[in-house]
């Protein structure tokens, strides 16, 4: 019988947080460590759930704490140099007055705009762009590189 470690999937799972302000518009931040933007988020944790991550992250990045409301996509997004990816995105509602209460996480965002999602091109890469897109319009999904596949509960 051969090693269950040299054919079980071990994926990085990664959560984040979507927030959509009254016109449509997401929130993006600039991460300090690399050239696009991304929305709130990161990599769980050893023992942490996704959306426990994704809470912890709007704790870290943004200074906010604010839980999931809702599963909106996941992601299979395996890369090259990472190996398989399972991305989560989650609704974590509008923002509001809490916008003007953001304090980000110095040592890792250094600005957040909200960007309407037709701009999304010029802000993040194109399969991130894809996922928001799809995400923001179609609601639940479970995506391929940022493609539709499957609809959730339908």
């Amino acid at each position: 019988m051969s090693d269950p470690s040299e054919t079980f999937a071990t994926p990085r799972v990664a959560a984040g947080a979507l927030f959509l302000d009254e016109t449509g518009r997401i929130l993006l931040v600039h991460p300090t460590y690399k050239d696009t933007w991304d929305i709130p988020g990161g990599y769980v944790e050893r023992g942490e759930s996704p959306a426990a991550a994704c809470r912890r992250e709007i704790a870290e990045e943004l200074g906010l704490d604010r839980e999931p409301v809702a599963l909106l996509s996941v992601d299979w997004a395996p890369s090259d140099r990472e190996g398989d990816k399972l991305l989560f995105v989650f609704d974590c509602g509008q923002l509001g007055d809490d916008a003007e209460r953001i304090r980000l996480a110095d040592d890792e965002l250094d600005r957040w705009e909200w960007v309407a999602v037709a701009d999304l091109e010029s802000f993040v890469i194109p399969r991130l762009a894809r996922r928001l897109r799809t995400t923001a319009q179609d609601g639940p999904r479970y995506l391929e590189h940022g493609e539709a596949v499957v609809q959730v509960g339908r």
